[in-house]
């Protein structure tokens, strides 16, 4: 299994998570887990349904000291 690479998007706000996350998506590979550190609590709205759009998995999500940490995926 390959490492988890993590974006750090803490201190952005929507939708500049999101698009960090879409931008590290297409540089990733098929079966790659990307990490995603927000501080804006939209992201755990947008990113899963971005997600459920595109067709990648969600890996995890959960919120540590006010940053969410969100595990996605690529699947394709």
């Amino acid at each position: 299994m390959s490492d988890v690479r993590v974006i750090d998007a803490c201190n952005t706000f929507c939708p500049g998570p999101l698009m960090e996350l879409i931008a590290g998506m297409k540089q990733a590979e098929v079966g790659d887990v990307i990490e995603l550190l927000s501080s804006d609590a939209g992201s755990a709205a947008d990113v899963p349904e971005w997600i459920n759009k595109v067709g990648h998995e969600m890996v995890s999500s959960e919120q540590v000291d006010g940053v969410w940490h969100i595990k996605v995926r690529k699947m394709k």
